[in-house]
């Protein structure tokens, strides 16, 4: 598709009547606009529609007006240099659901067309997404749904279903007036939400897989709460506080300011070393579950990558080894880091669409509470 050529004052007038209707847009929102359609990658108007609502919505309550905008500017084919008639057709599904409408029996195709474009799009690799497609992406991962595992406290509840006598609260109604010592009180240990540690590989192999990861640790973080986030390439990077700003956009852009060694080489073995000597003690309490991001690349000794690995897997509850490649037919752990490391590992596991995303998320709830034996299973 070709790069769009339309006076700005059409982008401009967009984003008054988005004001308008209550979205929160504010004057650069005009230039991202135009900036979005004439991004390179876009094939269709569909492309411009989600690049454009990838700019300017913010908030789930946001889609319905800025649909309503759209239709109003762009339905009918109206200007058909960034929708036609035929592909604002198409968009109808996307548009009722986020408007909350079901689709009847007639529209039952429409809505299975809008469905597949979010499915196609959760299979697709990062790195071969359009602009467009990108900020969908973005999107979707920002809306995903969590749930945090959960473990075994060592406190204990009062409870009364619970299997250990509480010789406590038993002596202390025997010290009342009424005491009864028939009378026998129960607890049970409390539940606890399992924390997570990440280690995210930010050499210049995973840019795009790593900002794509971030954005989900990003979703992860706000809903969770117990998450530590470290970064690496040649050094040891702690982005926690970083990722506690709540715009995901603003977050990624400190943390890209704040590391030095953004897109750089990769000594995974020294860097895993840095962590075990100053932070695992203060992080690793409670047992987290520890997802590292890598595709394995090192430059540096594998006798040191082996050690500290086993060092770092000694210290968490679980630890699983995600990799943008392990997915792809016909893989193979080959690399001298990957081979290095699989030994100490629970899980390797794809970590390169949407889909894969999702699949952690399951993986992550899906492991007991207790300790169990390593084994080396790729997912």
């Amino acid at each position: 598709m070709t790069a769009i050529a339309l006076p700005a004052e059409v982008f401009v007038e967009f984003t008054r009547r988005l004001r308008e209707e209550g979205l929160r847009s504010v004057p650069e929102t005009s230039a991202d606009l135009l900036a979005a359609v004439q991004a390179p990658g876009l094939s269709s108007g569909i492309d411009n529609y989600y690049a454009m609502r990838a700019v300017a919505v913010r908030r789930p309550e946001e889609m319905d007006i800025f649909n309503t905008v759209f239709m109003e500017f762009f339905g009918s084919g109206k200007i058909p240099e960034i929708v036609t008639e035929e592909q604002l057709i198409e968009l109808q599904p996307t548009m009722r659901a986020a408007a909350g409408e079901g689709a009847d029996d007639d529209d039952e195709a429409e809505a299975e067309a809008g469905a597949s474009y979010a499915e196609r799009l959760a299979h697709r690799d990062f790195l071969e997404m359009s602009d467009a497609e990108w900020a969908e992406a973005q999107r979707m991962i920002q809306q995903m749904r969590f749930q945090s595992t959960e473990a075994l406290s060592h406190r204990w509840r009062p409870d009364r279903r619970g299997k250990r006598p509480d010789l406590r609260r038993v002596l202390r109604n025997m010290t009342r007036p009424d005491g009864e010592l028939l009378r026998l009180e129960l607890q049970s240990r409390k539940h606890r939400r399992r924390p997570l540690l990440i280690l995210a590989d930010v050499s210049g192999s995973m840019e795009r897989y790593t900002e794509a990861f971030l954005y989900f640790t990003h979703a992860i973080r706000r809903r969770l709460g117990r998450v530590e986030v470290f970064v690496f390439s040649t050094r040891l990077t702690r982005i926690t506080r970083e990722l506690t700003h709540q715009d995901p956009y603003q977050a990624l852009t400190l943390v890209s300011d704040n590391v030095e060694d953004w897109s750089g080489g990769t000594r995974i073995g020294e860097t895993f070393e840095t962590f075990n000597r100053v932070w695992s003690r203060r992080v690793t309490r409670g047992g987290p579950i520890c997802l590292v991001l890598s595709d394995g690349w090192d430059c540096g000794e594998p006798e040191t990558l082996a050690a500290a690995t086993s060092q770092l897997s000694r210290s968490v509850h679980s630890l699983l080894w995600l990799n943008p490649l392990s997915g792809r037919e016909g893989y193979q752990p080959s690399t001298r880091g990957m081979r290095a490391a699989l030994p100490f590992i629970d899980q390797l596991v794809p970590a390169a669409t949407i889909h894969d995303l999702s699949s952690i998320i399951q993986l992550i709830e899906s492991i007991p509470s207790h300790a169990v034996a390593r084994s080396v299973r790729p997912a």
